[in-house]
Formats: C-alpha cells, sequence, structure tokens
C-alpha cells in the first residue's frame, strides 16, 4: 500500500479538508464580492480557479519564486493568486454580474462546505472509536 503525502496533521484526510475549507472560505469571500457589486458599472464577475488547481499551485505546495539575480528583491504571490474573471453578458453600464447564478454558486460552496465538515466529524468520531473514547 502506498503511503500518502500528509501535511501538518499527519492525517492526509484533514489535511485535505482543511485546504477545501480553506479555498471555499476564499470563494465565499469572491461570490460576495460580486453580489456586492451587483450594481456598480464596469464590475466583472469573479471566480476563483478550481479546487484541483488550488491545491496545485504554489501557494499551496510551499514553493517560492525563484530568484534569477541575487539583486532582485524576493517575490510574494498576491492575495488574488487563483482569482479569474467570468465572461458573461454585460448590461449597457458594464457590469457583467448575474445574481442568479452567484447565488447559485453562494448556494454550492455551503452545500461543500456542510460535506467537508460532515466528513472531517465522522472522520473524528471513527478515530475516537477506534481510541475507545
Amino acid at each position: 500500500m502506498a503511503s500518502q503525502a500528509t501535511g501538518s496533521t499527519g492525517v492526509a484526510l484533514f489535511d485535505l479538508a482543511d485546504r477545501r475549507l480553506a479555498w471555499l472560505g476564499a470563494r465565499e469571500g469572491v461570490l460576495s464580492q460580486n453580489v456586492a457589486n451587483a450594481n456598480t458599472p464596469g464590475w466583472k464577475s469573479r471566480d476563483l480557479t478550481s479546487f484541483a488547481s488550488y491545491l496545485s499551485s504554489s501557494a499551496v505546495s510551499g514553493s517560492t519564486l525563484a530568484l534569477t539575480n541575487p539583486l532582485h528583491m524576493k517575490g510574494t504571490l498576491p492575495d488574488t493568486a487563483g482569482v479569474q474573471v467570468q465572461p458573461g453578458e454585460q448590461a449597457p453600464d458594464g457590469n457583467a454580474v448575474s445574481l442568479d447564478d452567484q447565488l447559485m454558486k453562494i448556494a454550492q460552496t455551503d452545500t461543500d462546505h456542510e460535506l467537508v465538515t460532515t466528513v472531517y466529524t465522522k472522520y473524528l468520531g471513527m478515530f475516537r472509536m477506534a481510541l475507545g473514547r
């Protein structure tokens, strides 16, 4: 049986759940900005890249930007890493936010959050049972 890579907790499922919850929280923030700016002229709808892309990104894997010259300053990843503008139909004022789409994405994010917390709780229960607590 091949061993799985684990992070700070030593349990791959917990680390994956932590990452998924962080991604869902970030997505919720981006979607809430879209809803808040639904009447802002020129606002374009935004969303995060897929969770799979998030897992493979350098922000999660811990790699850093390479220095090609010792005189260069160390770079950092921006807070908006993974945020992309979503194409959509534009209103005459340039706004491209569809409240229906945003509310569906928010509902899906809420459902995903509930699923992850349920799996996390069940897995903790299995640990407690195995330990006899």
